[in-house]
């Protein structure tokens, strides 16, 4: 799709906020303007953080490739674990007549089922081609910038491809906003394609023709993935419900895609051996646990409401000479407010690049937030004594930046 609906978007917001601006007072408009400088100084500090994050990344990716060898290797079976021949030689001796295993088998396929994001897409159709899988590998691309896929595959008797690829094109990597996504147009083997099912039906009775009438049908598969939603070049071609429904299509594609970027490659093992799912589920018990231990707080509240209610409604029937009895405090005068003051639109790094400990832009950040506090409540003391807290200090999860789509911006009339 065109940039025309986002340049349109673009166009009014410009001009909506050029009126707030218009509508403010001198006093209040020139403080706008301090803020918008001190933004300014944030989003340079930014910009060199996502430079120093992308070297950072890089040099790892390099040192990173080395170990993938050896995981490679070993999976497939083209050398030997230190110790195993020693292993095997003693086992072999207590099941004499067993065929020696190579490698580690369906590897890859164990690990893609034990991630709940991935396991979703596998039907069980799938597993029998995804058996083949023998290494899954991303790079990044700079022209244009995003990233790519590749799945290398053994022969197998589904299609002809050794390797499918799928590649996204980012518009901005930070935010990031994807332009669009291409995979690999698989070449399948006649009656093996896994993205269709042929149904036959029976010819009515009495009908001229008796071959039984075939039709082929979209199934689900792990293998849609490499046929991504396309997004029309024309706006007119697609309207507001077709297009949400597409971002939708599209913010799922983009989840499996990252998924297997940022989870699956760099931590296969953990995901075969299943350790790194418990852990997920792990983080997310205790999640459950909050929320539940929340809800039995709410419940308690609730109960001492209906019983104070009831009191009440109790003493209404007595004398009026007799005093009330019960009733919550007011909340104190003077309570203080809560503000949140990280900066705005700084994007968290990945728990894959723990290495990096960005704190170094900290007081930085600090010196600019106390500005922007002092600016915004210009009676409110400002605190000095609370730290920053880390996320990962404090047990909340760190999310990734909200992905957002160029193609798909439509103005709301």
């Amino acid at each position: 799709m065109a940039f025309s609906m986002m340049q349109n978007k673009l166009q009014d917001l410009t001009g909506k906020h050029s009126d707030v601006l218009e509508n403010l007072s001198p006093a209040v408009r020139k403080r706008v303007e301090v803020l918008r400088e001190i933004q300014s100084q944030h989003d340079e500090l930014e910009q060199k953080f996502f430079e120093e994050r992308a070297a950072l990344e890089a040099k790892y990716q390099k040192l990173y490739q080395p170990l993938y060898s050896k995981r490679y290797d070993i999976v497939n079976g083209n050398v030997e674990a230190e110790g195993v021949k020693t292993e095997a030689a003693e086992g072999a001796k207590e099941e004499e007549g067993t065929t020696e295993e190579k490698g580690v088998p369906d590897f890859w396929l164990t690990a893609l089922k034990n991630n709940e994001v991935i396991v979703e897409e596998i039907s069980e159709r799938d597993e029998a081609a995804l058996k083949y899988l023998k290494d899954i590998k991303w790079s990044r691309i700079d022209n244009p910038k995003g990233f790519k896929l590749e799945f290398f595959f053994d022969t197998n008797p589904f299609f002809k491809n050794s390797v499918l690829t799928k590649i996204y094109h980012m518009i901005d990597e930070d935010e990031p906003i994807l332009e669009k996504a291409i995979g690999t147009e698989i070449e399948w083997y006649p009656g093996k394609c896994l993205t269709q099912k042929i149904l036959k039906k029976k010819p009515k009775k009495g009908s001229k023709n008796a071959k039984p009438i075939t039709k082929t049908e979209q199934c689900e598969s792990f293998f849609n993935f490499f046929s991504p939603p396309q997004v029309p070049e024309d706006d007119e071609d697609i309207d507001e419900d077709a297009a949400e429904e597409l971002q939708a299509l599209m913010e799922q594609d983009y989840d499996i895609g990252s998924t297997i970027r940022d989870k699956i490659i760099p931590h296969a093992v953990s995901w075969f051996t299943g350790e790194a799912a418990q852990e997920e589920f792990g983080d997310m018990d205790e999640d459950d646990e909050d929320d539940i231990d929340e809800d039995e707080e709410d419940e308690d509240d609730d109960e001492e409401e209906d019983e104070d209610d009831d009191e009440d409604d109790d003493e209404e029937d007595q004398p009026k000479s007799r005093k009330k009895k019960g009733g919550r405090a007011p909340a104190a005068d003077g309570q203080q407010v809560t503000i949140a003051t990280t900066p705005p639109h700084v994007c968290p790094l990945r728990k894959r690049h723990g290495h990096f400990n960005p704190s170094r832009y900290e007081p930085m950040y600090e010196s600019l937030d106390t500005r922007w506090s002092k600016l915004v409540y210009p009676g409110k003391p400002t605190s000095t004594t609370e730290p920053r807290q880390n996320p990962e200090s404090t047990g909340t999860r760190t999310h990734e930046p909200t992905l957002a789509f160029k193609t798909l911006h439509i103005s709301h009339n």
